[in-house]
């Protein structure tokens, strides 16, 4: 069993897939904490119901650097092997990547590279505008480069005529969910990924 520490700022959705599928027993992990910068963010508040710890901390006042130093001491409390970044909205500092380096994955929602630095609604807008035929997310490690890290997992899904932003999102949250739970198994209790999966 491998220990997973959370960092989001969001609703957590995709979370939601990893509790449902370990409580079922599909999945061999444990979520040890989740970790918000908004107090009032609605990922706390899910982890709780599901009896997993939380921890706001406040990023406010605090450089990048002193703030993902707090995020480092919690996780290490908590035994993390492996982080994920579930609609985590801030840019994490050189040194708390090379602290954890090949032990962060973020959930991109499109097909990196294309429309890199991009965030949540704002990539389905591009993709809609620009009449992409399809879209996707990425499962991606993270370095002190935005959304540059090696990529573990895409999933890909076509763009209809009549998609919308909302339908869009909703696809692809679909398939993020899916792809941080293979993700998540390609990594053993010592936190090494195994073969990276492609789809």
């Amino acid at each position: 069993m491998i220990n997973v520490g959370v960092l989001g700022s969001t609703k957590g959705t995709d979370l939601q897939a990893i509790l449902d599928s370990i409580a079922s027993g599909k999945l061999d992990a444990q979520i040890s904490i989740v970790i918000s910068n908004i107090r009032d963010s609605f990922i706390l508040e899910r982890a709780d119901k599901h009896g997993v710890a939380t921890k706001f901390i406040d990023h406010r006042e605090k450089t990048r650097k002193e703030f993902d130093l707090l995020i480092t001491q919690e996780l290490k409390k908590h035994r993390v092997e492996l982080i994920l970044l579930i609609g985590f909205m801030r840019i994490l500092s050189s040194e708390f990547c090379n602290v954890w380096e090949g032990k962060i994955l973020n959930v991109h929602p499109s097909l990196l590279p294309k429309y890199a630095g991009g965030m949540d609604t704002n990539i389905h807008e591009e993709v809609l505008n620009n009449k992409d035929l399809e879209t996707g997310c990425t499962i991606h490690l993270v370095t002190d480069k935005i959304d540059s890290g090696p990529i573990l997992i895409q999933k890909k899904c076509l763009v209809d005529p009549t998609d919308t932003v909302r339908t869009l999102k909703s696809k692809v949250q679909n398939l993020e969910a899916l792809a941080l739970l293979e993700a998540i198994t390609l990594f053993n209790g010592n936190g090494q990924k195994k073969h990276p999966k492609h789809n």
